[in-house]
């Protein structure tokens, strides 16, 4: 064999100081010795404890999913219990409340007084102030399921049940099984709120005077634009089997006169022309490229010159990965089978392909939550 092709060492860690450095920490007598030497036992200590908790990280998702499912948020809203009280109201045995109380703690779930009672933290109560936030920790255990064997699953050989579970992603599961449409569009509407606001505190809406959301479910967005631009009218786009439980909901909130719902699937079907803004939320991330490709040519067919596209969604992070796109949805999104997280460049070049010109993409203020790319058709 000759020099060049022979293997490189298992921890060769590149070259450079960044090489150097790597080889040596992959070397348990280093890493002794690094815990006691002044100037390397602080980054020692903390980088040993950020992998502690990488490795502990199922743990902790289990302990949050029994938190919730015992509604303890709930139980602990009105005032501190002690931990017999909650065992008792939980059906569970003393011993392991407490410790499901004190995993909870450790957590910044719960604080512990001084007469031994427990009591929310701001985390905790965060819990049900947040929207869509305990439905989506209940729904987990599908996810946890389906990546039970993680090296079958990344080589493609597992059978998701995320895949099954959301029939509505593929149209025909939404018109055979209303049920399923409706828990998916229950789920996607509590949690839209946030999505809704951070994407409204990203963007500039003024100015807009008929503003289309594409996939928009039962109008979570739509409703929080009407308000924050009210003299706009809408449109919102979505199957047939979510045009009923959103003409319903807007009706409720008064909107009715300013919206008009069109049930439509927007793979096998046209946009409608007059919007001057094309919202997609949510959206892109739920199918493949092809699938996104051509939508995103179908709104640059309905917007008018000058008019608009902003996509908000969860993205992956791209040439610097963070851990709500890469190691979160770009997962979940993978069992879904149907499509992907995206960066903001890669949405970016999709526009860009499309037509789309004076592509931008702003920071928004929670990232784990959304992220923004828009986009305007050439005068």
């Amino acid at each position: 064999m000759s020099e060049s092709a022979a293997p490189m060492p298992r921890h060769s860690g590149g070259g450079g100081l960044a090489g150097w450095l790597n080889r040596r920490a992959a070397q348990p007598g280093f890493q002794a010795w690094a815990a006691r030497f002044p100037l390397t036992r602080f980054m020692v200590r903390r980088e040993g404890a950020a992998l502690f908790d990488i490795v502990a990280g199922f743990c902790h998702s289990q302990v949050l999913l029994a938190f919730v499912e015992f509604d303890l948020p709930d139980r602990l809203a009105e005032g501190p219990r002690d931990t017999a009280a909650l065992a008792r109201s939980c059906a569970v045995p003393e011993p392991r409340m407490q410790v499901l109380l004190q995993a909870a703690a450790s957590l910044k779930l719960l604080k512990r007084l001084r007469d031994g009672r427990w009591r929310l933290t701001s985390r905790g109560a965060a819990i049900s102030g947040v929207p869509g936030l305990a439905g989506m920790i209940r729904h987990h255990p599908v996810l946890y399921g389906d990546l039970a064997d993680p090296v079958a699953f990344f080589r493609g050989q597992t059978e998701p049940a995320l895949a099954r579970f959301w029939p509505y992603v593929f149209g025909a599961g939404a018109a055979e099984d209303p049920a399923t449409a409706e828990r998916y569009s229950q789920l996607m509407a509590d949690s839209q709120t946030l999505v809704a606001q951070d994407t409204l505190a990203t963007v500039d809406l003024r100015g807009t005077r008929h503003l289309m959301d594409v996939g928009g479910g039962t109008g979570s967005f739509v409703i929080a634009a009407a308000r924050a631009v009210p003299g706009a009218r809408f449109t919102l786009v979505d199957l047939p089997a979510v045009a009923g439980p959103a003409r319903d909901r807007l009706s409720a909130e008064g909107l009715a006169a300013r919206v008009d719902v069109v049930p439509a699937d927007f793979r096998t079907e046209s946009l409608p022309h007059g919007a001057d803004t094309i919202t997609l939320n949510r959206v892109l991330y739920d199918h493949s490229d092809d699938t996104v490709r051509g939508l995103v040519a179908k709104v640059h067919d309905a917007l008018p010159p000058g008019g608009r596209l902003i996509v908000s969604e969860p993205m992956a992070g791209g040439r610097r990965p963070e851990r709500a796109g890469d190691a979160y949805f770009a997962l979940y999104t993978m069992a879904m089978e149907t499509g992907k997280a995206r960066s903001q460049a890669e949405i970016a070049a999709i526009l860009s392909g499309a037509g789309l010109a004076d592509i931008r993409t702003p920071r928004t203020r929670r990232p784990f939550v959304t992220s923004v790319v828009e986009g305007r058709k050439p005068r």
